[in-house]
């Protein structure tokens, strides 16, 4: 016989043919009116939900499973306003994700004029968990910018700028992709989620954003997922995610707010745009 956990314990508890109230369960099994394919059970005992069969004081009850969720990754595309609807009829998108047979939610979002990674799920806690302003789960983006970037705005940038709304940004990480003369291509590392924060960013210290692609959250990267283009995520990028967003919440919790430190020499690196 397997044996019954505490998660299936609750799960009894709480569909109990609506007879059993939570603090009975404990003195039912110890009563020996809990049965797992006819063998009384003790606390701390584990059962399959799909193979056993439980019965509390003689009837047979029907153990209700965990609400099954959906996580997936979309390449969003430029042009696309990250909206479940709107109201002027312009592209969003819910158009790209039509088939999924669940009311999936943005985890966050993506400007009209920008593309790249944007998960999206119909768990209402995993949002939460990472839109939350003390999550601050990372997320990169790529950069282009014109004019030519120079290291003291990307010093600015990278040690916080004062937005046109007076709030100053959180220090991020910048590396420099490329550098030409009229263009620099820029790879952001974000630990928040202001409206339009790259755009307006660059626009603090006079650069233009010509292109702005995010291709990773967290752990989960963009990959080779083409825009328009949607899959599933792994169970083991679920659950890096939530990781993700409790070591930055625990983080954020336990260090005070500190004034940004300067950041180094730039890091260069030597990739294609």
């Amino acid at each position: 016989m397997k044996y019954m956990t505490g998660k299936a314990k609750m799960m009894v508890t709480g569909i109990a043919l609506g007879t059993v109230a939570a603090g009975g369960m404990a003195a039912l099994i110890a009563a020996g009116k809990v049965k797992v394919n006819g063998h009384p059970v003790t606390l701390g005992d584990k059962m399959d939900p799909d193979y056993d069969k439980v019965m509390i004081d003689g009837k047979t009850v029907r153990i209700v499973r965990k609400r099954q969720y959906t996580y997936i990754m979309l390449h969003k595309p430029r042009g696309y306003l990250t909206t479940r609807a709107d109201d002027r009829g312009r592209k969003t998108v819910m158009e790209l994700v039509a088939d999924v047979p669940a009311m999936l939610r943005p985890v966050g979002r993506l400007d009209k004029d920008s593309e790249g990674l944007l998960l999206m799920t119909d768990d209402g806690a995993f949002i939460n968990m990472l839109t939350h302003p003390s999550g601050g789960v990372g997320k990169l983006y790529r950069v282009t910018v014109n004019p030519r970037a120079t290291e003291q705005q990307i010093i600015e940038m990278s040690s916080g700028v004062v937005l046109d709304d007076g709030v100053k940004t959180q220090p991020c990480v910048i590396h420099v992709v490329v550098d030409e003369p009229g263009r620099s291509v820029l790879e952001i590392t974000l630990h928040e989620g202001r409206n339009r924060q790259i755009r307006r960013m660059c626009s603090a210290v006079g650069l233009q954003v010509v292109r702005l692609r995010r291709s990773a959250e967290g752990p989960v990267k963009l990959g080779m997922l083409q825009p328009g283009e949607y899959r599933e995520l792994k169970k083991s990028e679920i659950n890096a995610l939530r990781n993700a967003a409790m070591k930055s919440t625990a983080k954020g919790t336990a260090r005070p707010a500190t004034t940004a430190k300067r950041p180094g020499p730039l890091k260069k690196r030597s990739n294609s745009d």
